[in-house]
């Protein structure tokens, strides 16, 4: 269980940190039509996955009820192409720090909803590490102009947070983390093939420039394909509200990555929110009683006494000859002659 823990969280964790430091490829596609990237963006991840999955991918994928795949287009509407889609509106009427910081609230609200889902009471330290994570988050990217417009789309932005987390707990127990990432990349481009054609017409897909191409193309490698199957196997491993805790390294990875482009800076007030945002998750997620209970075992072993290696030995242990003629209890033919003395004996190996 502690083995389980321990993976899961380095898991969600180098998942959003590969979401975090993929905003600075988000600036490199600003010009390009939004549903034709996300169509290349999870039309790419869904051929690349789904060799992987193979048939057992494809049987689990048949296996499927009318209400799970609802489910599944519901995960994809809201959790992928609706959550980018609510993030560039909310961007036209306020600064990318007041998404930031709705967004930020996810562990606060999975924290609460996950449970009550599952008929179960919220857990006091998860709820404590989600109001850490939330503050450091916060902290990190602090509150920039925004209007009443930039406010709606940044909740529709918290709500899409929630929802990537929450509508995949049911598919991903039938399906498994890299299953569910496969299809519901290929649902996700269908659907942002549809946003496409009905918002922008024709002009909805163009060929990539080269630097796009080179951004659409790290997003749907390195963000898409490793950063879901890490991320469902995490959750997998966590469960929702555990694994979410980690989306607070998401503002943290961005602002650790800005510098190294020119877009932004990292100085106290950074540094502040991401230690908030990293105490809130080790708090939550149980990794301090993990590598608590990790090094209580290790000085136990380490203070316990050991007893002397040449105690509780058999005469002839140490020789293999020995223990085969005077060790077994089945022998049935007639007694082993007697042995030389030890110094008569021939060395053991070569």
């Amino acid at each position: 269980m502690r083995n389980d823990t321990a993976r899961g969280a380095l898991l969600a964790a180098l998942a959003c940190v590969l979401v975090g430091g993929s905003f600075t490829a988000n600036s490199v596609l600003s010009g390009y039509p939004y549903a034709g990237g996300q169509f290349l963006r999870y039309g790419l991840a869904f051929a690349l996955l789904a060799p992987v999955a193979g048939r057992d991918g494809a049987r689990r994928v048949r296996a499927l009820g009318a209400g799970q795949w609802g489910r599944l287009a519901l995960l994809a509407a809201v959790g992928m192409v609706g959550f980018n889609l609510a993030v560039l509106a909310a961007e036209r009427g306020a600064e990318p720090a007041v998404p930031g910081v709705f967004v930020g609230c996810a562990p606060v609200v999975v924290a609460v909803l996950g449970p009550l889902l599952d008929g179960r009471r919220p857990r006091p330290a998860v709820l404590q590490g989600a109001a850490l994570v939330a503050v450091g988050a916060f902290t990190v990217q602090g509150w920039g102009r925004t209007d009443a417009a930039g406010v709606a789309f940044s909740l529709c932005a918290l709500g899409g947070e929630v929802g990537f987390a929450v509508l995949a707990v049911p598919v991903l127990r039938p399906l498994g983390p890299l299953t569910l990432s496969a299809t519901v990349c290929a649902v996700a481009a269908v659907e942002a093939a549809l946003v496409g054609a009905v918002a922008d017409g024709g002009a909805w897909l163009r060929l990539p420039g080269l630097g796009e191409g080179a951004a659409l193309l790290w997003q749907a490698v390195v963000v898409t394909v490793v950063g879901f199957v890490c991320w469902y196997r995490g959750m997998q491993r966590l469960g929702a509200e555990r694994a979410t805790l980690f989306s607070g390294l998401i503002p943290v990875a961005a602002a650790c990555t800005a510098p190294l482009v020119g877009t932004g800076s990292y100085g106290p007030a950074q540094a502040v929110g991401s230690a908030l945002v990293g105490a809130g998750v080790a708090l939550g997620s149980g990794t301090l009683s993990t590598l608590g209970a990790r090094r209580h075992a290790a000085s136990s072993r380490a203070c316990s006494p050991q007893p002397p290696a040449h105690q509780n030995q058999t005469p002839g242990a140490a020789r293999p000859e020995l223990r085969g003629a005077a060790g077994s209890s089945h022998h049935t033919g007639p007694p082993p002659a007697p042995h030389p003395p030890a110094s008569t004996l021939p060395p053991a190996g070569p």
